[in-house]
């Protein structure tokens, strides 16, 4: 079974406000509003937060290191009140060190609020999302960027669109299985370092490290350019891990998986990924059985799983006594091709 070291999970410990405007500045719509900004306040927590009772005065559970949400309700809330309460009611929420604020459909700050933020550095933003669709969109960003994420050893490829992972012990030949895919139209993901993100409770999104993004390194030849070589379709740059193969040298004291029936897995972050030990010798075509993996994956996602399908078909004969070794065609009908 592949090793995989779970004391090897990391987390990012923060971003700073110049990364999260940087990178979510277009799928947030945000604009920045504020002159005086200080974007190396660090954000700390993954969740979003809505200030109304802060606002209001109660400050005992105040979520301040969380990015903070004015919608609708906080606006409304301000407006009623006059320009001393409003300016208190700002006060409370600036005398902590949050890390900015997002104004949500359209919203555009009172002069107060403006004012505060400029003094205090705290970015600014507004955007003409609703509070939902800007909760959804910028939680997903964040639950991306403070997800456990692991590096193993390995070729990554999608194949018929579903993505395997090649394990094995170095100089096994994972990076040919992968060039050899990559030949007969499939695409790379990453070769060597891979990086897997674990996103919601089930799936794991793999990529290649920024600086291995297109290579590969093949021995006795070096690095290659995939993108140069074979074109742009065959390359991409994220994918959901499906698969873990192992390949690894025939050993004939080593019991392997002959009908299918007893699924395996491999545990990775809490996630269970079907697993596959693979033997290699030669005249054997890795390729195509990696191919075939694939489609069986595929016909097993849709219902189909041909394993459990011929066991029933062979208890079904063993309870009817018939002979199992009987001719599958009758009557060959004078059909001598």
């Amino acid at each position: 079974m592949i090793r995989i070291d779970q004391n090897a999970v990391t987390r990012k410990e923060n971003i700073n406000i110049g990364f999260l405007y940087k990178n979510a500045k277009t799928i947030c719509k945000l604009k920045l509003l504020t002159e005086k900004n200080d974007f190396d306040k660090k954000i700390v927590d993954q969740n979003l937060h809505r200030p109304g009772l802060a606002l209001a005065g109660f400050v005992d559970l105040f979520s301040y290191t969380r990015i903070q949400v004015f919608g609708n309700t906080e606006m409304r809330y301000l407006e009623q009140l006059s320009d001393e309460k409003k300016r208190e009611s700002l006060e409370r929420i600036f005398a902590f060190n949050i890390p900015c604020i997002i104004l949500t459909d359209d919203n555009q700050p009172f002069p107060q609020l403006l004012e505060k933020a400029n003094q205090n550095n705290v970015p600014l933003f507004n955007t003409s999302f609703s509070t939902t669709k800007l909760v959804y969109l910028l939680s997903d960003f964040l639950d991306d960027q403070f997800a456990p994420r692991l590096t193993l050893h390995g070729s990554f490829v999608d194949v018929y669109g579903v993505g395997i992972l090649f394990g094995g012990k170095s100089g096994i030949g994972k990076s040919e299985v992968a060039l050899d895919l990559i030949e007969r139209g499939h695409r790379l993901v990453a070769d060597d370092v891979i990086i897997l993100t674990k996103n919601g409770e089930g799936i794991l999104m793999g990529s290649g490290s920024e600086l291995g993004q297109k290579f590969m390194e093949i021995r006795g030849l070096g690095i290659i350019d995939i993108q140069s070589m074979f074109g742009v379709r065959a390359i991409r740059f994220q994918k959901r891990l499906e698969i873990v193969v192992e390949l690894e040298s025939w050993d004939e004291n080593t019991e392997y998986t002959r009908t299918g029936l007893d699924d395996k897995f491999v545990t990775i972050m809490g996630v269970e990924i079907p697993y596959i030990k693979l033997p290699i010798i030669p005249g054997k075509n890795i390729t195509v059985i990696s191919e075939v993996i694939s489609l069986n994956y595929l016909l097993k996602h849709y219902g189909h799983d041909a394993a459990k399908i011929f066991q029933e078909r062979l208890n079904e004969r063993i309870k009817s006594k018939t002979n199992l070794e009987s001719r599958g065609v009758d009557y060959f009908e004078h059909d001598f091709e």
